[in-house]
């Protein structure tokens, strides 16, 4: 996932999804002012930063509120497994960033017209609203450092360009709450200090001084991992790695670049695959540059994620 600058160019037209919500603006705008008056308890309560949005709440719930807010779109499906990796990460950022955006999810299964509108190529994919204004994030599961990255762009853009900004929700006692815990391990926490800021140099060595007390921190062996992945990808030309590889089959060096990059745009099954056949087709130090490269890769994404557990074992296919 390449960070992205915020521009109009990759702009959505969803003018037509507003003409095809507002037949129903007026009974959603009605039931939501019974649900305030009815709501006692519940309208004093703090907006919520994680909204469930089909078509008929897409205007009001979505355009409306990217005039106050910038919503972060999230398509998702219940069968889909990146999904599943990428959604609990945005929802948990959406409460840690307590209302700089507010953090819309959609099923594509359910909504078909605006996975059609918004141009969904595949999911899961995130897209941003401001001001009624649409623009592509990113598309796959990514690191969450990156999301950071894109997310922390996305809020600066939204309030220099277009003067909208969250507001922060709750009392003081709420936002204390939603505040996270200080790690138990300061030098960890100056590695993940390191990496948010995009210091890669000082957050792989932070991450190897914690593995060198803690060998078996694997929450440091995720943040290495990651840190490395994005210092071998700065720099780098898309166009010209992805030919190199594409020219260059039995070339390591190209086919592990082409890796990275297939990793940072959450082409993961990608990256995983191409390096599975690269230790097939090669032998001695060049297979073992590749084995090792793609266990660096397993690392980023977790031992526990299905695509790690297909990928190990087409390896040991290939291996033995």
């Amino acid at each position: 996932m390449q960070p992205r600058n915020m521009s109009m160019s990759g702009a959505v037209d969803l003018s037509a999804v507003k003409a095809a919500a507002e037949a129903k603006q007026k009974a959603e705008q009605a039931r939501a002012q019974r649900a305030a008056q009815q709501g006692g308890q519940q309208a004093a309560a703090a907006p919520r930063l994680v909204i469930d949005v089909d078509e008929a709440g897409f205007e009001q719930e979505v355009l409306q509120r990217s005039t106050e807010v910038p919503v972060v779109i999230d398509f998702w499906a219940e069968w889909c497994q990146p999904c599943k990796q990428l959604s609990p990460v945005l929802e948990r950022l959406a409460q840690e960033y307590a209302g700089k955006f507010v953090l819309a999810k959609i099923d594509v299964d359910r909504n078909q017209m605006l996975f059609q509108q918004f141009g969904v190529q595949g999911i899961p994919a995130v897209f941003a609203v401001i001001a009624g204004q649409a623009l592509p994030l990113f598309q796959g599961a990514a690191p969450e450092p990156q999301v950071r990255q894109v997310l922390d762009q996305l809020i600066e853009a939204a309030e220099q360009r277009f003067g909208v900004a969250g507001a922060p929700v709750g009392d003081g006692a709420q936002q204390a709450q939603q505040q996270p815990q200080p790690p138990s391990n300061p030098a960890l926490a100056a590695a993940h200090s390191a990496l948010d800021a995009g210091d890669l140099g000082g957050a792989i060595q932070a991450y190897k001084n914690v593995l060198a007390d803690d060998p078996a921190n694997q929450e440091a062996k995720v943040g290495l991992a990651q840190a490395e992945l994005l210092q071998r990808v700065r720099g780098l030309d898309p166009q010209q790695t992805r030919q190199a590889a594409a020219d260059n089959p039995k070339d390591v060096a190209a086919q592990l670049a082409a890796a990275d990059l297939d990793m940072v745009g959450g082409h993961v099954e990608d990256a995983f695959g191409r390096l599975v056949s690269t230790v097939q087709r090669t032998a001695g130090e060049d297979r073992d540059t590749a084995r090792l490269r793609l266990l660096e890769l397993f690392e980023v994404v977790g031992p526990e994620d299905p695509r790690v557990v297909s990928a190990r074992g087409a390896l040991a296919r290939v291996l033995f």
